[in-house]
């Protein structure tokens, strides 16, 4: 019987964990393929997800986001918040906005999790008009 309790413990935990995005993801480099940055996402008091670069795995050009247009113009990469403002919508994430530091534009955002994956989809508009980039779980 103790078994059997602590199984479902197990499962039932397991299940909420799953369905969590917090924690440290590798980002991916759509033209090359290549690791480009760590982000850390976290919950703040608001009860919204946010995420920040806590590390460069490929150093860009620009280390700095120059050709951002909002309070984050000319901030280091390396800890921008890029991520801001995810609301949890049933087993998805959306609500907020993702910044891309290369280009400085800003899209709306959602977030889904599929295992050690997180399914990143930034867009303009309807999500209909965007791309999904896959981010992968850091241990």
């Amino acid at each position: 019987m103790r078994k059997l309790l602590f199984l479902m413990l197990v499962l039932c935990f397991s299940s909420l964990s799953f369905a969590q995005i917090e924690g440290k993801w590798k980002t991916i480099d759509d033209n090359i393929g290549k690791a480009k940055s760590i982000v850390e996402i976290y919950k703040k008091s608001d009860g919204r997800y946010y995420g920040k670069v806590v590390k460069l795995l490929i150093t860009p050009a620009d280390p700095k986001c120059s050709k951002c247009t909002d309070d984050r113009k000319n901030t280091p990469i390396l800890g921008m918040e890029v991520i801001r403002g995810i609301e949890k919508d049933g087993s998805d994430f959306d609500g907020g906005t993702i910044t891309d530091p290369k280009t400085g534009k800003v899209y709306k955002c959602t977030i889904s999790r599929d295992g050690n994956k997180l399914n990143v989809r930034g867009y303009i508009g309807f999500s209909l008009l965007g791309r999904t980039q896959t981010w992968l779980k850091v241990d």
